[in-house]
């Protein structure tokens, strides 16, 4: 068989996981594996080398279906490789990037930073508030691919204070370098974006980073205008499955009590007010049929956003644990069409710097999946002009400044009422 490229590899591995050989001293030289927000982190955090550009990923290998997997990975020579089994002699050099030193520390309260947030991929992930009320109130309400409720509070603290993050932050930029950090929420008993105000600008004026917020969409819009002004860089707005009849079977509490239009409605109002390419639509591809997640796609890059897709991976805890991975050539279509689509709708994807995100194949990932046409030359030649050009301005939002909105209340952005 052919040898794989790299975004192939990474699709292939997504899909079939990996298994660990005992030459491995993984617990050495690796990320501790962890299971915090939704749980998709729960692998082995590994790159895939390449000139064009290194890829991240998050391999599953504690999945059941990873233990049929072709796949394995050892070590040999201080050096790690991943052996294809299918054919004798078919490896493919990775790299394991080491566990950072601010994991073993702990905050000002006493709180480890690691339950504080996590790198996945290059970037630093936070879930805040408390676990998602949709697994607290009625399990059966859970969105059935999830594990948040089984890590929040478990493997994560249930409470994060600002000074937490703050430091926690400072830390993971010190470091590792960071340029972005991600927070996302479950459904909450109070307004999430409210939550989320004070988290956004200590971090803006202590930390100097790009700020990325999930959560629930809200039906008072003109709250992204308040969090906008705060500093919020990104917002992705999650809703999965694009097939409405799949988004209610697997989606019950947010069918029940938000809806999908509402997801709609927040990504098109947020995507008019920022830079083109500076919010995204999260799906899952590998459950609902493929021609609907290509539909998710060509919606979501239509309205001026990019498309971040999870392949489906049935978690541990999760009621769709049983369901199977999706097969490596359906992905391996869908990801081709992320990376046309964000083409033909001119979405600049990639441009912010040090933003690699493990749990996903990356919009600018899939450029390995698409013939060299002169339409693809002179999208990467625009990308990377525009690259160059946006960096004065990524460096200015990560360079710590003071936020004179109010972060205790958005009442001054409310819409005017008429008498």
């Amino acid at each position: 068989m052919a040898k794989l490229n790299p975004a192939e590899l990474e699709i292939d591995l997504f899909c079939k996981g990996l298994k660990i050989d005992p030459s491995c001293t993984l617990e050495a030289d690796a990320r501790s594996f962890s299971r915090t927000r939704a749980g998709l982190g729960s692998g082995l955090e590994l790159i895939i080398p390449s000139s064009r550009k290194d890829i991240w990923m998050n391999a599953p290998v504690f999945e059941p279906f990873a233990k049929s997997s072709p796949y394995t990975i050892y070590k040999e020579g201080g050096a790690y490789a991943v052996r294809d089994e299918r054919e004798a002699g078919l490896v493919y050099p990775v790299k394991i990037p080491p566990q950072p030193k601010w994991y073993e520390q702990k905050t000002s309260s006493g709180t480890p930073m690691t339950q504080i947030g996590v790198m996945q991929g290059t970037y630093l992930g936070i879930y805040f508030g408390e676990t998602c009320h949709f697994w607290r109130q009625s399990p059966s309400k859970a969105c059935k691919f999830c594990t948040t409720g089984l890590n929040v509070g478990t493997n994560e603290a249930a409470e994060k204070s600002v000074a937490d993050v703050v430091e926690t932050a400072l830390a993971a930029k010190k470091e590792c370098g960071v340029t972005f950090v991600h927070f996302n929420t479950g459904k909450q008993t109070g307004d999430a974006l409210e939550m989320a105000a004070p988290y956004v600008k200590a971090l803006k004026e202590e930390v100097g980073v790009l700020v990325g917020f999930q959560a629930l969409p809200s039906r008072d819009l003109w709250k992204y205008d308040w969090l906008i002004d705060l500093g919020v860089d990104h917002f992705s707005f999650c809703y999965e499955f694009h097939n409405p009849k799949y988004f209610a079977e697997y989606l019950p509490g947010k069918q029940e009590e938000i809806g999908q239009q509402a997801f709609f409605d927040a990504l098109e109002y947020v995507s008019k007010k920022m830079v083109k390419g500076s919010n995204s639509g999260e799906i899952i591809a590998g459950i609902e049929p493929i021609e609907d997640t290509l539909k998710a796609i060509d919606y979501i890059t239509s309205v001026g956003a990019f498309p971040t897709v999870c392949i489906f991976r049935p978690l541990h805890g999760a009621s769709a644990q049983n369901l199977p991975s999706p097969g490596y050539e359906d992905m391996a279509r869908v990801f081709r069409h992320v990376y046309e689509a964000c083409l033909k709708a001119g979405i600049p994807t990639g441009l912010a710097p040090n933003i690699e995100v493990s749990l996903i194949v990356n919009p600018d990932d899939a450029q390995f999946l698409s013939p060299n046409t002169a339409a693809k030359r002179w999208y990467e030649f625009k990308r990377s002009l525009i690259k160059r050009a946006a960096a004065p301005l990524f460096k200015k939002r990560m360079t710590p400044r003071r936020v004179k909105v109010d972060a205790a209340s958005p009442a001054a952005y409310a819409p005017r009422l008429k008498s």
